[in-house]
């Protein structure tokens, strides 16, 4: 039975009922919540700690006395295979958080390693412009020289007759 229970069962209130178990350090079963699991022994020792206290004695100087063995092994069984239980849930949950890393990060790797072809792709695009850009810009130069050179013959010729003509 539960503490609530017990304590109604004795009539006194749950915390009474828990600082008894406390200060004189009953060995009470728990169940997986940690809850206090009092069973009909329990409750006979609990009444005679009850009856003593009414009749006077300090709870410092109760003293208990038991007709039973206690079989706490049980419970101890229960609490370890629960918490093998939990051991294992953990060990499940991490395993499925390293694989969701896992596929995150391929994710992210196939996105940037796209992203770089894509850049590569730009870049060998814009050195074609740029080389198609460089040879129109070497002809045109080539054109405006040749251009220059005939300009400055015909302009040399023609001081060259003006000079002749007029004296300066």
């Amino acid at each position: 039975m539960n503490t609530a229970t017990a304590a109604k069962l004795l009539g006194i209130s749950q915390s009474t009922l828990k600082r008894w178990i406390k200060e004189l350090d009953l060995d009470m079963n728990r169940n997986e919540l940690g809850h206090y699991d009092i069973q009909d022994e329990d409750i006979s020792v609990l009444k005679q700690v009850k009856k003593q206290i009414q009749n006077g004695t300090f709870l410092q100087d109760v003293t208990i006395s038991r007709n039973k063995v206690r079989k706490g092994k049980t419970a101890i069984l229960l609490k370890e295979s629960t918490a093998d239980i939990l051991v294992q849930r953990m060990n499940d949950l991490e395993k499925k958080l390293n694989e969701k890393a896992d596929k995150v990060v391929s994710y992210q790797l196939l996105t940037h390693r796209k992203e770089i072809e894509d850049l590569e792709n730009e870049i060998n695009r814009l050195n074609t412009h740029v080389e198609l850009l460089e040879k129109k810009l070497a002809e045109t130069e080539s054109k405006d020289i040749s251009n220059n050179n005939a300009n400055s013959y015909k302009i040399n010729k023609k001081r060259n007759l003006f000079s002749t003509l007029f004296n300066f």
